[in-house]
Parts: C-alpha cells; sequence; structure tokens
C-alpha cells in the first residue's frame, strides 16, 4: 500500500530535469540577457546623445552670430542712408547759398537794365539788344531756382515786402493792399534775396 502511495507522489510531483522546468530557466536566462543588452545599449547611445547636444549647441550658437551680424549690416545700412541724405541736404544748402550770392551780384545790373528799357525811345537801336540781355539773365537766374515777384493787389506781407510810401487807397480797395512796385523782389525757393518795393494804401 504504501509502495503504490509513494509511486503517486512521485508521478504527481514535476521532475527538475522534465522539460517543463527546462523552459522555465530558459525564459528566465533570456529575459536576463535581454535586460542586460538593453542597458548596454543604453550606455552605447550615450555618447551619441551627447554628440547631438553638443552640435545643437553648436547650430544655436551660430544662428546667434548671425543675428548680430545681420543687426550690425541693419544698423550700417541705416546709418550710411542718414548719412546719404544728410550729404544731399548739405549739398542742396550749399547749391543755394551759391545761387543767392550770384542773384546778389547780378540784381543791381537788371535793376539798370530794368531803367534802360522803361526810359528808353521805342525806336531806339538799341532796345530790342537790352531786352535780350535782360531775358537771358533772368532765364539764367530761373535755371539756378532764383525769380522775381510783383505783388500788385496782394495784402502787405513785411516777410515779403517793404515799404516805400504809402498812398490812399483807390476804388473802395482795403487798407494794406499793395498798389504799386518800384522794384521787384526776388526769391530763391522760400529764401527771400530781396523784398519788393512796394506803395501800400493807407
Amino acid at each position: 500500500m504504501s509502495d503504490t502511495r509513494q509511486t503517486i507522489e512521485e508521478q504527481q510531483s514535476p521532475d527538475a530535469s522534465s522539460p517543463q522546468g527546462d523552459a522555465s530557466g530558459d525564459a528566465a536566462k533570456s529575459f536576463g540577457e535581454a535586460f542586460a543588452a538593453s542597458e548596454q545599449q543604453a550606455v552605447s547611445e550615450e555618447p551619441e546623445v551627447t554628440e547631438v547636444e553638443g552640435d545643437l549647441d553648436e547650430l544655436l550658437e551660430k544662428a546667434k552670430q548671425r543675428d548680430e551680424y545681420l543687426a550690425l549690416a541693419q544698423r550700417t545700412q541705416a546709418d550710411f542712408e542718414n548719412y546719404r541724405k544728410r550729404v544731399a541736404k548739405d549739398a542742396a544748402v550749399a547749391q543755394e547759398r551759391g545761387a543767392v550770392a550770384l542773384a546778389k551780384e547780378l540784381l543791381p545790373a537788371l535793376d539798370n537794365l530794368d531803367r534802360a528799357i522803361e526810359h528808353a525811345a521805342d525806336d531806339d537801336p538799341l532796345l530790342q539788344g537790352v531786352r535780350l540781355v535782360r531775358s537771358e539773365m533772368a532765364a539764367a537766374l530761373a535755371r539756378a531756382g532764383i525769380e522775381s515777384f510783383s505783388p500788385v493787389g496782394e495784402q502787405f506781407d513785411p516777410s515779403l515786402h517793404e515799404a516805400v510810401a504809402t498812398a490812399p487807397a483807390p476804388g473802395g480797395q482795403p487798407g494794406g493792399t499793395v498798389l504799386e512796385v518800384y522794384q521787384a523782389g526776388y526769391r530763391c525757393r522760400e529764401h527771400v534775396i530781396r523784398p519788393a518795393r512796394v506803395v501800400v494804401a493807407a
């Protein structure tokens, strides 16, 4: 009886050398090897991650330098544009000053030509020549930006006109109206070279 029970227990108890025991051992060994391999792979990938981080830092540094160079180029371009505008403005001012200085030298000659034309006889053979010279001088001044103005009928403006006399206002014209121009005024753009000498309505 006892021999029969022992035989049954031996059949029911698993043997360490059975195929089932071998499979469990192999699974545990395979898991251990896979874990060790993953750890080794992670360790081997660390230098690659470090290298990628280094490349990224280098790219960021280059981008920073590029932005600095771009900002410097933009500032340089803006400074040059301001310099160009300033030089152009200074040149225009210098040109206007030169034209004004030339006009001041020529205006007395123009006045004399105007007086000669005014008092010359109509049949004077020189009258046409004097008018031609006067016209050419006025055209040369106009090319330099200098023009004459005769403000008859306008309101008196002390910044443009010089009152040399007053007279009663005819025909109900308001006081301060320019009635007559004794001498034409000249200006270069907004700069008055010589005010017009005028008679003003009282």
